[in-house]
């Protein structure tokens, strides 16, 4: 077995300073002013290092990474990197890891996370917290755990994305995704889940104007609504409700359950009634 080579509290500055390194050990080290200090490297461990210019890991393999810090100008910090995970660290800059494989993000912050983890493949984020739109876009088979997301747009044309105990204050959340399962969450945002395809929620509290609206076959188990209006249009809806929907309009077909409707909307000259089952407990 190759021998791991140490490097301990160095400040390190120029272009690609340890470009293509290999089997090293990094820690208490600075990556100051200089482009992807760490490209196309393997096999590397960083323990309470920074990163405070852009680039630093592109087309890297296999990199663990605890108690580190990108700052606001490690910009594209993580592109075409695969087998990474990332503990315990704050990152400041945007546009963070993009078409990565194999990523483990865990107690990770992103307090500036616009267009932030795209198109990326095999995702695990474990108390992740990000403020930014755009987070997560064209990503598939992700899970995340206690996930706190401040920010528009986000999950974009996701594909089989599981969800737990989470709290989604999001826009747009869920577009054009596919085989989408949240449990045990909170989101509010207007016109979530819309154009999607196989959304369930489930033990869910939802806040949504013209919410979970073109969706095809939408699961709600054990869920409420709360200040939703307009909700349903042309979906195809199995929703169990507790409580009360301010108003549903126009669902396509299905059976929608709740403890009572405010206001019901079906317009048969847009789509068929009958095709919908409305059940009031109350």
């Amino acid at each position: 077995m190759e021998e791991r080579k140490e490097i301990r509290q160095q400040f390190l500055t120029g272009e690609r300073a340890l470009f293509q390194g290999r089997c090293l050990k990094i820690v208490d080290t600075t990556f100051a002013d200089g482009e992807s200090p760490l490209k196309e490297s393997r096999d590397i461990e960083l323990t309470g290092s920074m990163f405070k210019w852009k680039y630093p890991l592109w087309y890297s393999r296999d990199i663990r990474v605890k108690d580190c810090t990108w700052f606001e100008m490690a910009r594209a910090g993580v592109w075409y990197t695969e087998n990474m995970t990332v503990e315990d660290s704050p990152i400041e800059a945007p546009k963070n890891f993009r078409r990565c494989r194999n990523l483990t993000l865990k107690n990770v912050s992103f307090s500036n996370a616009a267009e932030t983890l795209w198109h990326c493949d095999d995702v695990t984020l474990e108390n992740v917290t990000a403020r930014g739109d755009y987070f997560a876009m064209n990503t598939s088979n992700i899970r995340a755990e206690n996930l706190t997301l401040y920010g528009n747009y986000s999950f974009d044309g996701g594909r089989n994305v599981e969800i737990r105990n989470s709290k989604l204050l999001s826009k747009d959340a869920f577009w054009n995704t596919e085989n989408v399962t949240v449990y045990d969450s909170f989101i509010s945002g207007e016109y979530l889940g819309w154009n999607g395809k196989n959304l369930t929620l489930v033990n869910c509290t939802v806040e949504s104007l013209q919410g979970m609206c073109y969706i095809d076959n939408l699961v709600m188990k054990n869920c409420k609504l709360l200040n939703t209006t307009l909700a349903f249009e042309y979906s195809s809806v199995e929703a169990d409700i507790r409580g009360k929907i301010d108003s549903v309009m126009n669902p396509s077909s299905g059976t929608i359950t709740a403890d009572e409707i405010g206001e019901l909307i079906l317009e048969k000259d847009k789509i068929d009634p009958s095709k919908t089952r409305i059940l009031c407990r109350g």
